[in-house]
């Protein structure tokens, strides 16, 4: 089967550790990093969802890692789940609308 090219989807959560109680500064930062890099994005309220070429989206992510450490984040700890499809694309929102179908049928 051959690739459909390295488009990549990930679930995105960033945890600024050494900060205190209160992220929400923190990630603000990282969608303002994200928001920037042009790729397609939904904030939800455990992460990020991204999509992109595969080295957009992983460049996208160090530089949430980048932006933090120049907050002065001591240390971040990220969860990062990965899919790819080599059989066709299929944006995330295709994903979140085939289920919404399913539970209207």
């Amino acid at each position: 089967m051959k690739p459909v090219g390295s488009w990549l989807s990930v679930d995105l959560c960033v945890v600024p550790l050494g900060v205190g109680v209160s992220l929400s500064p923190y990630i603000a930062t990282c969608q303002r990093v994200i928001e920037s890099s042009g790729l397609v994005h939904e904030l939800g309220p455990n992460g990020t969802a991204i999509e992109g070429p595969w080295d957009d989206v992983m460049d996208c992510v160090r530089a949430c890692h980048d932006a933090m450490h120049d907050m002065g984040v001591p240390r971040v700890y990220t969860t990062l789940k990965l899919n790819t499809r080599i059989d066709r694309h299929q944006a995330f929102h295709d994903k979140v609308e085939a289920v919404r179908r399913e539970l209207n049928s």
